[in-house]
């Protein structure tokens, strides 16, 4: 894959006489760079079992100045790793085309039961008490999390009051919307590898302020469970170019569902409202197709091939 990053390369290169727990951390490195390289030396001794002072030393053995331009040089390898490439080929290159639907479809399947099987059933009930509590609720997540974030939001919107999608274009935007979070308020932010900081920084600020931090995200060693009061795990550790969001997403239908049940009476007149409006505004009757026997009819009561063939006709 042409030239190899210059920090993977000293790691090659010293691997052999390196001690025991320089070995490990090594291994770390090579498996983990992404988790790797948002942790500070405490945490990656902690991580990989060795203490801050191995870590440390490990960096300058390296021919690093410390440790900050150890992660620095972390940082870069993230960024330059084709490593979505790599792994595709490492994953799915020894299928066959024919197989990969099933084999990406068993995947996802496996990637929620070992989410059912290890989520913290506790963490789950508080983050549903706590956005029930909460003033304000505000929702944050980036890049392939966005869709997850919107979905979210889209839902928690029938059910609370009170919810900011923050919309995530640039750093300072971000800020600018978080202004006026404070202890009455939650956060949930939604990050999975590669990891971004963005979102860090937005739980960060939050926490700081005092609101409650809620993260989905992939593992207890996230870096985004720094500032969260409580932690939703979700497997999306695909091989692959795409993130698998299956799982996460079964998370967030769970805790939609779950505010809905704690909520029954207003999401029922929420959704009668809205029925109302739709009416009184027809946003659905040109908008949605029914099936009538085996034609399509627009619901308004006329035949959408009919329409066509009339249009024809006046030509």
């Amino acid at each position: 894959m042409g030239m190899k990053n210059e920090l993977m390369q000293k790691l090659d290169d010293g691997y052999k006489r390196f001690s025991k727990g320089q070995k490990k951390l090594a291994d770390f490195i090579r498996d983990d760079y992404d988790k790797a390289a948002f942790l500070t030396a405490a945490r990656m001794g902690e991580e990989v079992g060795v203490s801050e002072s191995t870590v440390v030393r490990f960096a300058m053995a390296l021919g690093y100045e410390g440790y900050p331009e150890f992660q620095k040089a972390l940082g870069e390898l993230v960024r330059t790793k084709l490593n979505s490439i790599q792994r595709m080929e490492v994953t799915y290159g020894r299928i066959s085309q024919g197989e990969i639907l099933s084999t990406v479809l068993q995947s996802d399947i496996e990637k929620i039961k070992l989410t059912m099987n290890a989520i913290d059933h506790e963490a789950f009930e508080m983050a549903v008490d706590t956005i029930l509590n909460a003033d304000k609720i505000y929702v944050v997540g980036i890049r392939s999390c966005a869709p997850l974030a919107s979905f979210l939001s889209f839902y928690l919107n029938l059910i609370c009051e009170n919810v900011v999608a923050v919309h995530t274009n640039s750093s300072s935007e971000i800020f600018e919307q978080l202004i006026r979070i404070n202890r009455k308020d939650v956060i949930i932010g939604i990050s999975f590898p590669r990891y971004s900081m963005r979102t860090l920084k937005a739980l960060e600020f939050a926490s700081n302020r005092k609101a409650k931090v809620i993260t989905l995200t992939d593992s207890v060693h996230s870096p985004m469970t720094l500032y969260s009061s409580c932690n939703l795990i979700a497997r999306s550790d695909m091989a692959s170019i795409v993130d698998s969001l299956v799982a996460p997403l079964s998370v967030v239908n769970a805790l939609v569902v779950a505010l809905c049940m704690k909520k029954q009476k207003e999401v029922i007149t929420t959704l009668e409202t809205l029925e109302d409006i739709w009416d009184e505004y027809q946003v659905y009757s040109k908008d949605e197709l029914n099936m009538i026997g085996d034609a399509v009819e627009l619901s308004g009561g006329s035949s959408y091939l009919g329409k066509q063939t009339d249009k024809e006709d006046e030509k």
